[in-house]
């Protein structure tokens, strides 16, 4: 059950992801409005992104509040200054704080010692923001979410991790194909299993794109190589090589399928170039919903 905090996808249950499914498409609709006067949302950044403070600062203003936000450079998370110390400080002038960082620790510790709710706005083991705003998309562009059956094609990185979860708790079929070795972690796999048992769920995990894309409602893709792996991107172009989204395995999804990435995208990579700008995609949709999604957390957190 969603209470204090938000780190992992594992800290909802279905019911929470669709009463927040639900918050976001009436807030949605409702557009700007006061609730959150007075209230303050601490941005916490190790990584620079462009949607996630864009829709997160937009998110609290549409709400009413205010943001503030911190880069790296002035914090220094765990060198400059203790987690620990962060996390208190920050807990008496704010009243939220969402936090990206490297390492899925830093979030924990910061829900651990904080007072106010935490976020995990992208750590390197999960990115439930990102899942929430899918499922979203998702439920917008199908009408439903169990028994849809997604396709996920690319690497089993955080986004994979958070999607694979979130499909389980609500039903929705999900099928993942990675190349060998670059799989979602087994104890998420296992965890997804457990979910997926009580909510009916069908779990596919192969390396077989072709496999995973027949019959496929949703076409899903994210980077070869996330930030923090530069170092990897050439043997990921070698290891990936062929793992890409196109014409081609839309010619063998459902016939109303449709495509969706995380962006940023590399063009002629993961998606065939162009194909993000068709009919089919929703990526813009996607992007969006970030923004709602976030709110209908916001306002789950503030006013719990």
């Amino acid at each position: 059950m969603l209470s204090h905090s938000l780190v992992s996808i594992a800290d909802l249950d279905a019911a929470d992801i669709t009463g927040l499914i639900d918050t976001a498409v009436s807030l949605k609709k409702r557009g700007p409005i006061k609730d959150f006067a007075g209230k303050t949302l601490a941005l916490l950044f190790e990584k620079p992104s462009l949607r996630t403070k864009v829709s997160f600062d937009v998110a609290m203003y549409q709400l009413g509040g205010h943001t503030v936000f911190m880069s790296d450079k002035e914090v220094g998370l765990g060198q400059r200054e203790p987690v620990r110390d962060a996390a208190l400080v920050l807990s008496r002038y704010v009243d939220v704080i969402s936090a990206r960082t490297f390492a899925h620790k830093t979030v924990q510790d910061l829900a651990k010692y904080s007072t106010v709710p935490v976020i995990n706005a992208l750590s390197d083991e999960e990115h439930p923001c990102q899942a929430l705003a899918d499922l979203l998309t998702i439920h917008e562009h199908k009408g439903k979410l169990e028994g849809i059956n997604l396709a996920y094609i690319g690497d089993g990185n955080n986004i994979a991790a958070s999607l694979l979860l979130a499909s389980a708790l609500v039903g929705m079929n999900i099928n993942l194909a990675s190349p060998n070795g670059y799989e979602v972690d087994v104890a998420v796999q296992a965890k997804a299993k457990e979910y997926a048992a009580i909510s009916g769920s069908k779990i596919v995990i192969t390396n077989d794109i072709r496999e995973v894309a027949a019959g496929a409602d949703v076409l899903y893709t994210d980077v070869w190589a996330s930030m923090g792996q530069e170092s990897e991107s050439e043997k990921r172009k070698k290891d990936f090589a062929g793992y890409q989204v196109n014409t081609g395995l839309f010619a063998i999804a459902a016939g109303d399928a449709i495509l969706m990435h995380d962006l940023p995208a590399h063009h002629g990579d993961e998606v065939e170039h162009g194909i993000i700008y068709g009919e089919r995609s929703v990526v813009f949709d996607q992007a969006e919903n970030r923004m709602h999604a976030q709110k209908a957390v916001l306002y789950k957190l503030i006013n719990t």
